[in-house]
């Protein structure tokens, strides 16, 4: 006696039970210590990875030159302040000193091929070359000050009193030069002599009179200012109409050093001196990558707390154009996520464009889901359209699995019934290749295409049972 028929069997299509399961086994296996051990190797590297590379931000890949000044100046002081600050961190900066800042800047654009010298610190005002490729990285926050140091420049009281002085005005190549001969080439007709000479040789001529004035660009609470006074005895010029010399010169200040600040109890200078000031600017020539630069920049503002604040919003009058960076930079108050703990990733591209990435591919996959959802919506609709046709053969009601083992009447063998059927059939073999087409489309959503085997499924189990049915009703 033949074993009852599961009643379940009748829903379930023939080919749908005909699936080979499981997937055939390997040749090899590894052992379970095997895998143990691989498990425990590959902890063991990752612990190595995080000792040796450590994830900590850090400016680890922050390796550049700075060119500065003479070992003496404050340019060179602080270079090496940077340069202590990135050492902290791991990183490197070498700090190459020069006559000053028009040697800079010829070293800057001289070094865009070679890119041995990455930035420098210039003083503002200095003549920029045309088509020279360099960028602002920022100004320092603290503006150096001109001083016009002599034995008897407490005497000189007007634009006329500077009739025919010997007047030193610093190393050729510096910035104190370039000033120098815009302060005083304007006054010719007062018959002055000026001759350039290093600082410390020109301090010392000072002292033994052979030189009436000298020119530094210097902080003035620098020790080498401080000396001058103090030790040397020399005397600070009140620049004679300042504010009028400032506002000609335009890229320069006028400030006052107050009576008494280079030695309270014996008041030197014995009076407020005016004075001009001149902003110093970190220069770059485009040699650095994005993340050496942002790395740069961090460190300086550990030595300047306040050197974002000082350029952020502040309008760029240098007459060169703002590092993208360093715009940034500035707007975010410091350095963004990507600079601090993947600086390789900035150097593929700037911050703002990963964030455009992101979003603009966030709006892909959203449209790549949209489409998806309205094609998987047209095919059911498309099912169930043709789901409705069913009824009109077999009647309200009627099931796949009552199709598939349903005896034709007399009604059905007809060739209208054969022909419907036919149909159909054919109507859902479309809809199947259909939906196997877009299921294997690059715009459905991983782990979206069982909801095509879905749709598949149910197509499938109608189109088996309309197929038996087709069989029974003969050509």
């Amino acid at each position: 006696m033949p074993a009852p028929r599961n009643p379940l069997t009748r829903l379930i299509p023939k080919p749908r039970l005909d699936r080979v399961l499981g997937i055939p086994e390997r040749a090899q296996h590894l052992s379970t210590g095997t895998k143990t051990a691989l498990l425990f190797a590959a902890l063991a590297l990752v612990a190595i990875a995080v000792a040796v590379f450590d994830p900590r931000p850090s400016l680890r890949h922050v390796k550049v030159a700075i060119a500065s000044g003479a070992p003496s100046g404050q340019y060179h002081a602080t270079v090496a302040r940077i340069a202590g600050e990135v050492g902290r961190e791991k990183g490197r900066v070498t700090n190459l000193s020069s006559a000053g800042s028009v040697e800079n800047v010829e070293r800057l654009v001289a070094a865009r091929r070679s890119c041995d010298v990455h930035f420098a610190l210039v003083q503002d005002g200095v003549d920029w070359p045309r088509d020279g490729g360099l960028e602002l990285i920022g100004r320092l926050p603290r503006a150096e000050t001109l001083l016009l140091l002599g034995r008897t420049a407490d005497r000189i009281r007007s634009v006329d009193d500077l009739r025919g002085l010997r007047v030193g005005i610093g190393p050729v190549g510096s910035g104190t030069a370039a000033l120098a001969q815009r302060v005083f080439g304007p006054l010719a007709e007062l018959g002055m002599t000026l001759s350039t000479q290093p600082i410390d040789e020109q301090l010392d001529r000072l002292q033994r009179g052979e030189l009436d004035l000298g020119a530094m660009v210097i902080d003035e609470d620098a020790s080498l200012a401080v000396e001058a006074v103090r030790t040397r005895g020399l005397q600070i010029l009140d620049m004679p109409d300042a504010e009028a010399l400032a506002r000609r010169l335009g890229f320069a200040a006028a400030g006052t050093i107050a009576a008494g600040q280079y030695d309270y109890v014996r008041r030197l200078p014995r009076e407020a001196k005016h004075v001009l000031r001149v902003d110093t600017l970190l220069v770059g020539n485009g040699c650095a990558s994005l993340s050496r630069t942002q790395g740069l920049m961090t460190a300086v503002a550990a030595v300047f707390p306040t050197f974002v604040r000082q350029n952020r919003g502040e309008p760029n009058v240098t007459g060169l154009p703002l590092n993208p960076v360093a715009r940034s930079f500035f707007d975010d108050e410091g350095p963004d996520v990507l600079g601090r703990f993947a600086p390789w990733l900035v150097d593929v591209m700037p911050s703002a464009s990963w964030m455009q990435l992101v979003v603009g591919f966030s709006m892909l996959f959203s449209a790549m889901t949209l489409w998806h959802r309205f094609r998987l919506w047209r095919i059911d609709a498309m099912r169930v359209r043709i789901e409705r046709d069913v009824p009109a053969l077999f009647g309200p009601g009627t099931t796949v699995g009552d199709i598939e083992s349903m005896t034709p009447s007399e009604r059905h063998r007809s060739e209208a019934t054969r022909a419907a059927v036919d149909a159909l059939i054919e109507r859902l073999s479309g809809l199947s290749a259909r939906c196997r087409r877009h299921s294997l489309s690059v715009v459905v959503p991983m782990g979206e295409e069982m909801s095509y085997r879905y749709q598949e499924t149910l197509v499938a189990d109608l189109t088996h049972a309309l197929r038996a049915f087709r069989e029974r009703l003969g050509p």
